[in-house]
């Protein structure tokens, strides 16, 4: 693993850590892997966690996890506070989710990922798991968008920054009965909708890829995969708003315990994610709307398919794909 001598992070030192987390996510994908399909979401996801935390302390840093498997009582492994890493190189900020899709994945289905998300030490929000209301653009319409107006609002505005007719808007939406009547909203104005089961960390990153037909995403869904998506959309440039959305008082004691006193406050993309030395890396486990997921291949490799971005600006993402001997 590469070594970081210093407490501040470089734009050296970001690509160094993004390529470490590359291998971190990589990993982890493939001993998740071997469960698809079996039934057992637990060991799927153990088997995700042991190989991302093994892998993480291997790196020079000094990382504390933001977003995490769950508190230090609920999970033995990458639990929110645990401290990785070797101790040597920089302050660094991590979420982490080394099975996005753990019931996708325990059926045979896809979009399911392995990803980290990651940032300067104290840059990164904790975000209490609960729901959040989350809205997402790409870079043309960066500054578009207001989680507080309505859907109706925010396509037209997101149509006149991006040039458009708002009826050759498309929408990204989570298939849950909470979002019909989003989706009622967007089909009566005459524009599309795309709509998914599961995965809404790459589902919000589609709005930021050239030729991917996707505007927005909007949607009520995990506050951490907010987080993890926001860092993503920091990195390309495009724009992210989350509002919490607690469901009873123990949710809004925790959020008050957790350093946010108003959880009803909308969040900008720079309050989540509040440094530009960020990343974001991703392995597919099963397929997903953008990458390919493990494979095995005949002459005894594991394929797999990864994309990371780095902050700084540069709104460059690159997708590798890898082959690991076993």
């Amino acid at each position: 693993m590469s070594e970081l001598k210093t407490n501040v992070i470089s734009k050296q030192d970001v690509k160094m850590l993004a390529m470490d987390f590359l291998d971190v996510v990589q990993q982890a994908a493939i001993a998740s892997f071997p469960w698809k399909g079996k039934g057992d979401k637990i060991q799927a996801d153990d088997a995700g966690t042991e190989a991302m935390r093994n892998r993480l302390n291997l790196i020079n840093m000094r990382a504390s996890i933001v977003i995490g498997e769950g508190e230090m009582d609920e999970a033995p492994m990458l639990y929110i506070g645990e401290r990785l890493g070797t101790g040597s190189g920089p302050e660094i900020d991590i979420a982490v989710d080394p099975v996005d899709g753990t019931t996708a994945l325990s059926k045979g289905k896809n979009n399911s990922i392995a990803v980290i998300a990651a940032a300067i030490g104290g840059s990164l929000l904790h975000a209490p798991d609960m729901y959040m209301k989350k809205l997402a653009v790409g870079p043309n319409a960066k500054g578009a968008i207001n989680i507080e107006a309505s859907l109706t609002e925010n396509m037209y505005s997101v149509a006149r920054a991006l040039g458009k007719d708002v009826r050759e808007l498309t929408v990204m939406i989570q298939d849950r009965p909470r979002h019909d009547h989003f989706i009622k909203e967007v089909l009566d104005i005459g524009a599309s909708v795309k709509l998914f089961t599961d995965g809404d960390i790459t589902s919000a990153i589609t709005t930021a890829i050239e030729g991917i037909d996707v505007d927005i995403l909007i949607g009520t869904g995990g506050a951490p995969e907010g987080v993890i998506a926001a860092t993503a959309l920091k990195c390309l440039g495009g724009d992210f708003q989350g509002k919490l959305a607690p469901q009873n008082q123990a949710e809004i004691d925790r959020c008050i315990k957790m350093g946010l006193p108003d959880p009803e406050k909308v969040l900008t993309l720079d309050e989540i994610v509040k440094s530009d030395q960020c990343l974001f890396v991703a392995t597919a486990i099963s397929d997903e709307h953008i990458l390919k997921g493990v494979q095995k291949q005949e002459n005894g490799l594991i394929k797999t398919q990864s994309f990371l971005a780095t902050g700084e600006g540069n709104r460059k993402l690159q997708f590798i794909e890898s082959y690991h001997k076993q």
